[in-house]
């Protein structure tokens, strides 16, 4: 992929509008250091000297973009608590558009908690609420989209499962983009595939895809592609599966994040590409998959073809897995790795 190609895209960023949909969460780090074991059971005693908060989840999705220099409006359910102030108050800090941002008194603010001993995390304790939103909080998202999607070049529905992405929001929304003629980019969870039709690409990783074609009946409708519960998922159940859920589901494309083996882009057109990892090192892979839908829907948002948006999304990740915790990249980091790549 030519550097300058990307480079260009890239100066295009700051002109972008994107439309964030999901579960908000936010990220609190506990950082110390361990020099002794408990006496109580068997477990590092961890010397708690610093506390950080960063925006996770969709939060997160947003977070990315902001870093690059685009414009972002984040649209989700928190809590009446403490928790909804620390992620407000963070979101603010990054000058991330809340406008879409719903309390519910009836749930709390999905916090995950990481406690982190010098560069290694020891363990996550999660608060979260998985129930379905209510029909009333639901429609007042459905109305909050509709009356503002022109104001967007893309949407990004980020699922982490915690209630808020439902079959309803998910086909309203789709269908809405559809009509309006803008990207709609998804980052998938399991359980939820089918809802996910007609989108413009799903970003799953490979064990996400595993499940959804072994669990989901994709399977089911085809005659051509039976998978052995009992045997490995290879590259090429990989591809095949791929294949599968890019008809099953009328998809535009399907980019397949694989860790180490960086990444596949299939295409309905009939092209697939695979793009190896450009990472150096890797620390956390904590919200990488969040990098990646967010760098790729920029892309496209400023005019790229879906393979020149992945190698972009690429480059990202193999630059936030070399950071601890939760992170994104910045427009000057990216260039680098590009140059550097």
């Amino acid at each position: 992929m030519r550097t300058n190609t990307l480079k260009n895209i890239i100066s295009k960023f700051s002109k972008a509008r994107i439309l964030v949909v999901g579960d908000l969460i936010l990220d609190e780090y506990v950082w110390g250091s361990v020099d002794r074991i408990s006496p109580e059971a068997p477990v590092p005693v961890v010397w708690a000297n610093r506390r950080t908060h960063i925006p996770g989840g969709a939060a997160n999705v947003a977070n990315n973009i902001r870093s690059l220099d685009a414009n972002v409006c984040l649209v989700g359910i928190v809590g009446k608590d403490k928790n909804s102030q620390i992620l407000f108050s963070e979101l603010r800090k990054r000058n991330i558009d809340t406008r879409g941002i719903f309390i519910d008194s009836s749930r709390h603010t999905t916090v995950k908690t990481r406690i982190i001993a010098g560069h290694q995390q020891v363990v996550r304790v999660d608060w979260e609420h998985k129930e379905a939103l209510s029909a009333k909080l639901n429609q007042r998202l459905i109305e909050f989209i509709k009356k503002n999607i022109n104001d967007f070049d893309a949407i990004i529905i980020e699922d982490y499962g915690k209630g808020v992405i439902n079959k309803q929001l998910v086909e309203e929304v789709i269908g809405l983009s559809r009509v309006e003629k803008k990207i709609i980019t998804v980052d998938p969870k399991e359980e939820h595939f089918q809802y996910y039709r007609l989108a413009t690409c799903i970003t799953p990783n490979g064990k996400e895809l595993e499940n959804a074609v072994r669990n989901l009946k994709i399977k089911d409708t085809t005659n051509s592609f039976q998978i052995n519960d009992d045997k490995l998922f290879t590259d090429k159940d990989i591809d095949r599966a791929a294949g599968e859920v890019l008809k099953y589901l009328e998809l535009d494309s399907v980019l397949i994040t694989l860790g180490e083996r960086g990444m596949k882009l299939f295409e309905n057109n009939g092209h697939m590409a695979h793009i190896p990892t450009v990472a150096q090192e890797v620390f956390d892979v904590s919200g990488a998959g969040d990098t990646v839908i967010s760098v790729f829907t920029l892309g496209l948002s400023c005019g790229a073809a879906k393979l020149e948006a992945a190698h972009l999304a690429n480059y990202a990740a193999g630059i936030v897995v070399g950071k601890v915790g939760t992170a994104a990249t910045t427009r000057k980091e990216l260039l680098s790795g590009i140059e550097c790549g």
